[in-house]
């Protein structure tokens, strides 16, 4: 199956990515206006951290350690055959030791990747369903997710801190004479930005979700088992315990399935519904049938 770019799903993230744009430079003028430039400055490096540490801090979270092949020979054959396919460097490869079965990419380039699974995804699925899982995580890095949301995600944090710790930046509501009118004003302009940039920042990584559900199926060839995989594990995170899901719940935003959190946790979700996953990935199992 050829790597196809969708002209559709990326004009969409396209205007996604400019409204989160337009709407930071709006940020940084007020900030900067409110003579508050220099916790911009504080939180580059906190940025550079995140930037060039994130596959080590996501591992980290999960407990997971790099495997060599003579530990896990199939999983580092498939892996460097996929690579293969997909046209990139073979990744680090991990795994996690936990009943949750799933898989995430890391890493801030294609250079310095990393994908892992779980072992619980590992008994879960079978081999075909594992490959599909793979080729996703690697179109991930291909597609440079790691890296887009790792910016996209910033300013939204700096605004986070602005509303929670704002009475901070404004020397405990002293500024100039005990002047507050600053400080509230960045502290509701920052929960605007917060709230706006929230969403947007989740309906762009739901579109990314569908792009690497079409890149892997381009990479593997097989649109079908990734659809299947995605059925399994969705259908199996009802029999894992709470506490390892619960352990596992702020990597939500990595994996390639992510964990059930009621209706609003969908509404508000970094994954599209399973349900339109799979329907997207039939559709391309019968164009392949059909070609």
């Amino acid at each position: 199956m050829e790597w196809k770019t969708d002209w559709g799903l990326r004009g969409r993230m396209v205007v996604t990515g400019f409204l989160l744009f337009a709407l930071y430079i709006v940020f940084g003028a007020v900030i900067l206006a409110l003579d508050y430039g220099g916790m911009l400055i504080f939180m580059v490096p906190f940025l550079f951290a995140q930037f060039f540490f994130s596959d080590k801090l996501a591992l980290y979270s999960m407990g997971a350690k790099e495997v060599s092949e003579e530990e896990y020979p199939d999983l580092h054959r498939t892996i460097t055959r996929l690579s293969q396919q997909a046209d990139l460097p073979k990744p680090t490869v991990a795994v996690a030791d936990t009943r949750v079965p799933n898989a995430f990419a890391a890493g801030r380039s294609q250079k310095s990747s990393t994908v892992c699974v779980t072992t619980g995804l590992l008994r879960t699925l079978d081999d075909e369903e594992v490959e599909g899982v793979l080729a996703h995580e690697l179109a991930h890095v291909k597609n440079r997710d790691v890296m887009v949301m790792t910016i996209a995600s910033f300013l939204s944090t700096l605004a986070f801190i602005i509303v929670r710790w704002g009475w901070l930046f404004g020397g405990g509501g002293n500024r100039g004479g005990g002047n507050q009118a600053p400080v509230l004003v960045a502290i509701a302009v920052s929960l605007v930005v917060w709230v706006i940039s929230f969403l947007l920042i989740r309906l762009l990584s739901r579109y990314r979700e569908f792009a690497a559900d079409r890149g892997g199926a381009a990479i593997s060839g097989k649109p079908g088992a990734l659809a299947s995989a995605l059925v399994t594990l969705d259908s199996g995170m009802d029999r894992v315990p709470k506490e390892d899901l619960r352990d596992t719940a702020e990597m939500n935003a990595f994996f390639v399935i992510p964990i059930k959190s009621g209706v609003v946790g969908k509404l508000f979700s970094t994954h599209p519904s399973t349900e339109k996953r799979v329907e997207r990935l039939r559709e391309l199992e019968r164009e392949l049938e059909t070609a």
